[in-house]
């Protein structure tokens, strides 16, 4: 088929790979514009331009697709689809419903629950047993469009990234599926009473709570594993919980409980098995307390 992939992050990169491996002619890429990335602040394009460019793909990267100049543009390639993972900008109508089978989208969650822009870290911060990847047609709504094909998995003890990369994969797999076998399946209206938001994630959220459930801190450090990063503050200093277990422990939420930084919960407590202090190196928690030293009975913040 006669493609164009709209995707910016490492979410999209599989699936522009296999469909480029299926043998599809994708004629343009587009993504979000460079930006400013790392200690130097260098003009970094996205994982997704980087990959275009080295599978020698056209790479376009509007600012906006409201301009009639970006709209005629996208409808002189003349394309069969164009598909969409994680691409960041909204797309007009006129966008919608220039390609002949309309505009595809991989979105990471089993539809219509999550729909919006962290569906992943939403998903794990819910506590949900089941997560995964629908292809949808898309209109103007927000994930609001008919459903073509989906897939489940587990969310186990999966943190955001492992989560992600999973179903990045899945998505690649199901849409090429999809495109090679489209009229096998019936799209499916979705009930919009069983619709949830997936809002965007705010880096104040990632601040934790011990004023929950050890299971619920739990999920809040696997939700923002890897970014945000989930974080607590003492003396001053910022230290991120990468990875942490749930275990026995009373008392005022947030307060150290032993000298093996056991932190209470509102239920039972969690002690960090990865911890990383700004600036430093991630460090087990033996090598961190090694180095520091937080009193039992500080309530941290």
């Amino acid at each position: 088929m006669r493609l164009a992939f709209m995707g910016t992050p490492d979410f999209a990169v599989p699936a522009l790979r296999a469909l480029h491996a299926a043998g599809h002619d994708i004629v343009a890429v587009y993504s979000q514009p460079p930006r400013r990335a790392g200690r130097g602040k260098k003009l970094t394009p996205s994982p997704v331009q980087q990959v275009a460019e080295e599978l020698g793909i056209e790479v376009r990267v509007p600012v906006s697709l409201k301009t009639d100049d970006a709209q005629a543009e996208f409808a002189s390639l003349d394309l069969d689809a164009a598909i969409v993972a994680a691409y960041g900008l909204i797309l007009p109508q006129a966008i919608l419903d220039s390609p002949q089978m309309g505009c595809l989208n991989i979105h990471g969650s089993l539809l219509p629950r999550w729909r919006g822009a962290a569906p992943v870290q939403r998903a794990i911060l819910a506590g949900d047993e089941q997560t995964g990847i629908t292809i949808m047609q898309m209109e103007a709504g927000l994930d609001t469009g008919p459903m073509l094909l989906k897939s489940s998995t587990p969310v186990d003890a999966k943190t955001a990234g492992e989560l992600t990369d999973e179903l990045a994969q899945t998505g690649a797999a199901l849409m090429v599926e999809y495109l090679n076998n489209s009229t096998d399946y019936t799209p499916e209206i979705q009930d919009d009473s069983l619709a949830t938001y997936a809002k965007k994630i705010e880096k104040q959220e990632s601040r934790l709570d011990f004023n929950q459930s050890a299971p619920a801190v739990i999920a809040q450090i696997r939700a923002f594993n890897p970014a945000p990063g989930a974080f607590f503050e003492y003396d001053g200093d910022r230290y991120r919980i990468h990875s942490a277990e749930v275990v026995d422990g009373t008392g005022a939420a947030g307060t150290i409980l032993d000298d093996q930084l056991a932190i209470a919960c509102t239920e039972d407590a969690i002690r960090p098995s990865l911890i990383q202090k700004a600036g430093r190196p991630k460090l087990t928690l033996a090598e961190f307390l090694n180095g520091t030293a937080i009193p039992v009975g500080t309530i941290l913040q």
